[in-house]
């Protein structure tokens, strides 16, 4: 056999090709997995401004991946979790994308954390035929694709998208609290313009005019001057594009000022350490949200254990984030499990595409994926801070 042959041969042993009736041909990579194992990889923000939500996110995907390999693997194969550290950084994130590509040999990217982050390294992941798996964000750009553009079709998301989560939330409380004057204060990156997205067609939908739009940059920590310009310009209602420290620093603002005013938070407001970290100051807030918090004293059955364990092993108790790490890897061993024994980067393709639906132990909406449509689920609901602790308040709601 001559060299260009044997050199064709590992080519097309490493790339999968796949083919469906109106899609352009897809590449997916076969790397990373061996007769005992498969690798799989993810960067989070480990030191970073939202290290918060990183690290919780990688505690929760490594427990996940533990009980896994505990009950024998994935048709006998175990994962391998490699995890690099963001730094909520997008050059960090790309570095991290090019060494779990080209040294660890990944099969997938699974869970990778953030906004920026994940946009921009998400081309490299593509070019390489790999699959970018349940990212933690649910901006638009992480589920939605031309079938025209083969690689594109390798994005799949099982998070509330925040265009449509925060359009239902806003549709809820302009009816609910009669608001004629919305607000919105943005992260001045790519998940704050999602919020803004959604902000802005709701807004729209209902025929009503922004009374202020106001964004910061990411990593600030002074907000006096957006909450001085949206009470002045007479907001009733604010929509928080934010996510936890800044969520904290607006609403702060608004009481040392003051000003009484209603703020909803877009998904990523919703976690523990909100209500924990900035206690009077967010009392009475709203968010959108994917999924009811569970507490470890009301928590029972399954979720209980659930929380007893990840105590146990990481000494601190689970926080939304870290369900939402734990959920990513669950999801990812459902349909790896579903593509068989002979596993292969086509036949994982085919198995998220086949409609199979996989159910969290949480009650979330059900994870279920097509050859169309590779977002999970846009049922909203909504809950506020009382007390201390998030409560439901409206559930089911769509735009």
């Amino acid at each position: 056999m001559s060299t260009s042959f044997k050199a064709l041969g590992l080519a097309v042993s490493a790339i999968a090709l796949t083919h469906l009736p109106a899609f352009a041909q897809t590449k997916v990579t076969n790397e990373g997995i061996s007769p005992t194992e498969i690798v799989v990889g993810s960067h989070q923000d480990l030191s970073g401004p939202i290290k918060g939500w990183g690290v919780p996110v990688a505690n929760g995907m490594k427990m996940a991946t533990e009980e896994i390999n505990a009950a024998g693997g994935i048709n006998g194969r175990k994962i391998k979790l490699i995890v690099e550290d963001s730094g909520y950084d997008p050059k960090r994130a790309v570095l991290a994308s090019q060494k779990l590509i080209e040294k660890d040999k990944i099969f997938a990217m699974v869970g990778p954390m953030g906004s920026p982050t994940v946009l921009a390294a998400q081309d490299i992941l593509f070019d390489a035929g790999v699959l970018q798996l349940f990212p933690l964000t649910a901006a638009e750009f992480t589920f939605k694709f031309d079938p025209a553009k083969a690689q594109e079709r390798l994005k799949f998301n099982n998070i509330l998208p925040y265009v449509e989560s925060t359009r239902a939330a806003i549709k809820y409380m302009i009816e609910a609290k009669k608001v004629a004057k919305p607000c919105i204060m943005h992260q001045d990156d790519e998940y704050g313009k999602s919020v803004l997205d959604g902000f802005k067609q709701e807004v729209a939908a209902m025929k009503l005019t922004p009374a202020s739009i106001t964004s910061y940059k990411r990593g600030v920590s002074d907000f006096s001057a957006q909450i001085a310009k949206m009470k002045s310009d007479g907001c009733d209602l604010v929509v928080l594009g934010t996510i936890i420290r800044e969520t904290i620093g607006a609403m702060a603002e608004a009481k040392k000022l003051g000003w009484d005013v209603t703020f909803l938070g877009a998904t990523p407001t919703n976690v523990l350490e909100v209500p924990a970290l900035g206690k009077e100051a967010v009392e009475g807030l709203y968010a959108a949200a994917g999924f009811e918090i569970p507490y470890e004293d009301t928590a029972k059955g399954k979720v209980k254990d659930w929380l007893t364990t990840y105590k146990k092993e990481f000494g601190s108790s689970a926080n939304t984030q870290a369900i939402i790490g734990y959920n990513a890897m669950m999801t990812f061993a459902h349909y790896a499990k579903k593509a068989g024994k002979d596993l292969t980067g086509a036949k994982m393709l085919e198995a998220l595409e086949s409609g199979d639906v996989f159910q969290d132990i949480f009650s979330s909406p059900p994870t279920k994926f097509s050859k169309t449509n590779h977002l999970a689920s846009t049922v909203t609901q909504v809950q506020q801070v009382k007390d201390g602790r998030w409560v439901l308040v409206k559930d089911n709601l769509t735009f």
